[in-house]
């Protein structure tokens, strides 16, 4: 019996296999919210948020800078969330925390 020779993989395409496997592409792309989020609010709601991260569980944190702009954006959520999930390929952003802070 002899053993059959495997031809070497290029190293990007195991890092591709091993990122699908793992879950870490869908976290990537739902990553891509931050540097979209001007194009995806509009510049209003961008001058006074700062996106910082994303959960594993969907939830967005945002730095707003002042309580009436939290509570504004807070009514607002359900839209903001419709914008923010317009891509099927990215696991959904399913709930926003607003953070009080300087963007």
């Amino acid at each position: 019996m002899t053993e059959r020779k495997r031809r070497p993989e290029a190293i990007g395409k195991i890092v591709a296999s091993v990122i699908d496997r793992s879950g870490i592409g869908q976290r990537i792309e739902q990553a891509g919210i931050i540097p979209e989020w001007r194009q995806l609010v509009g510049p209003q709601i961008a001058a006074v948020t700062s996106p910082q991260s994303i959960s594993a569980n969907g939830t967005l944190f945002v730095r707003v800078t002042t309580n009436a702009w939290a509570n504004e954006l807070s009514m607002l959520e359900p839209e903001l969330l419709k914008s923010l999930n317009r891509k099927p390929e990215r696991a959904p952003v399913k709930k926003i925390r607003w953070m009080l802070g300087q963007p």
